[in-house]
């Protein structure tokens, strides 16, 4: 089982695993309503690395930019449910609309995005390259998203 932790928490465990030679995927997202997209997504996420860390959007981050109706389900519902998962190591909530500082300052080995982005679109590309973080583009499960889900509850 995860475990949610602060930012100052995750920036010390990656630095101490890391001296051991221990490897850090990093990744990160809203996860409002959890669906086997997301599930899928974190399993690959997990299997490249020792340890995987989520940098969760806050509430604050997420209405940013979803909107003022988002999230459906609060920062601290969303951190205590992907901890839950096998595949997540470590959850941390950031505030700003990317997560560009706090990938910065935990500098993991690898960080993986959706495969909607390419190296040319990654609004963090200039730190993963600053960095020397390797990033892998995961494919998305076709048709499903939140968006998807609300759309449906909503018709």
């Amino acid at each position: 089982m995860g475990k949610v932790v602060t930012q100052h928490e995750i920036v010390n465990i990656v630095r101490e695993e890391q001296k051991d030679g221990k490897t850090f995927v990093a990744t990160n997202g809203c996860f409002d309503i959890l669906h086997v997209g997301h599930v899928r997504y974190l399993q690959k996420t997990k299997s490249l690395a020792d340890y995987s860390i989520v940098m969760l959007n806050s509430d604050k981050s997420v209405k940013m930019l979803k909107g003022e109706s988002r999230p459906i389900n609060n920062e601290n519902d969303r951190a205590e449910i992907l901890s839950a998962l096998n595949c997540v190591d470590y959850v941390v909530l950031f505030e700003e609309k990317s997560p560009a500082e706090l990938l910065e300052k935990i500098k993991p080995d690898i960080y993986t995005k959706g495969a909607d982005y390419t190296l040319e679109t990654l609004p963090e590309r200039e730190i993963v390259q600053r960095c020397g973080i390797k990033v892998e583009f995961i494919e998305f499960v076709q048709g499903k998203s939140t968006t998807n889900i609300i759309n449906k509850i909503n018709s």
